[in-house]
């Protein structure tokens, strides 16, 4: 018997489990986002930066599936060295997405999700993290944030533009705005 394809079998069966179990437990089967997360160190981290998983999975030491439910927003930071330094830095801002939204096939996001912002480079990555740390301070979570602010904040780093600030103001008004809607 080939031990290698017994123990990826039992991988797949271990790792469909879970999520079935999650599916199970949903009342209305509401379609879940699942991402894919994994860290080798030192060189590469797959990592959420903000976002609350409905579920984790675990599949072994480096990776795991967090799984999101309907219109939640998250970040995704990936990150790659060589022996010699970064060789990739990427961050995505998403939203899970129903299978009635318009949604982008994104890898290691299944079935896929809205795409509200996406920038690569050492430059343009620290200015997103840096945005949604003075979020932070603010006492907001960047996850509450309107999909809009990303979009927007995506568009003026593509244009070299002055970055927007998120201020209380503008959350205000968006929540307002959720309401009325």
């Amino acid at each position: 018997m080939n031990t290698s394809a017994s123990s990826a079998t039992g991988a797949a069966t271990a790792a469909s489990l879970p999520l079935s179990a999650t599916l199970a437990n949903q009342t209305n089967s509401v379609p879940l986002t699942r991402v894919a997360l994994a860290t080798i160190e030192p060189h590469f981290n797959l990592y959420l930066r903000f976002g609350e998983p409905a579920h984790m999975i675990r599949l072994d030491r480096w990776r795991r599936w967090a799984v999101f439910m309907p219109g939640v927003i998250f970040c995704r930071v990936r990150w790659q060295a060589s022996d010699y330094g970064t060789v990739r830095w990427q961050l995505m801002v998403m939203q899970a997405c129903t299978p009635l939204d318009a949604a982008l096939r994104i890898p290691g996001v299944q079935p896929g999700a809205r795409l509200l912002l996406n920038v690569e480079g050492n430059h343009l990555v620290r200015s997103v993290l840096e945005r949604i740390d003075a979020i932070e301070a603010l006492g907001i979570v960047p996850a509450a944030t309107s999909p809009a602010y990303w979009r927007t904040l995506g568009n003026r780093l593509a244009a070299r533009l002055a970055l927007p600030e998120y201020t209380i103001e503008r959350h205000t008004a968006w929540l307002a705005g959720r309401v009325l809607s």
